[in-house]
């Protein structure tokens, strides 16, 4: 039994490596990543435990970007996503998991406009989170794109190995 909790912990770790390396390799194409992709089968797969491969890959990108206002929001955003997709294993409607996956796309400028609307009021944060309509509209197309493209071979391929 603690083997295979070392293992999950250590694939996990291992996923949220590739998330973030994805993300870098991405980085020229807006907006675009597999970060949703990958949490969505992590989450499939291990259930709450993708919280940990969520939050290595939160401390990545600190470590890596540095640790800055952008970087609060990634603390329950993308936790939030965990919390979304884990009423659906069990049915693993690949449809609604890609809506899923989209709807957090459309709506992740909003919720980062939570930190400033704290930290700068109801019409900065408003403001940020208008100025980000463009690039929430590329993030959640792109999101609905690859998870109607890969979430399925892609848990296949975790739940094989």
């Amino acid at each position: 039994m603690k083997d295979s909790r070392l293992r999950d912990l250590i694939v996990l770790g291992l996923l949220a490596c590739l998330m973030f390396g994805a993300k870098f390799a991405l980085q020229n194409i807006p907006n675009v990543h597999l970060g949703a992709v990958l949490i969505i089968v992590a989450t499939l797969r291990f259930g709450y435990k993708a919280l940990y491969m969520v939050f290595v890959y939160i401390m990545l990108e600190g470590l890596f970007f540095g640790f800055s206002i952008w970087w609060v929001p990634y603390i329950y955003i993308w936790a939030i996503l965990v919390l979304a997709v884990l009423p659906q294993r069990r049915h693993k409607s690949w449809l609604l998991l890609s809506l899923t996956g989209a709807l957090h796309g459309y709506l992740f400028g909003a919720m980062c406009s939570l930190v400033t609307i704290v930290l700068s009021g109801l019409k900065a944060g408003f403001a940020f989170w208008i100025a980000g309509i463009p690039y929430d509209l590329i993030h959640g197309t792109s999101n609905l794109v690859l998870c109607l493209v890969l979430l399925r071979p892609l848990y296949n391929l975790a739940e094989k190995y």
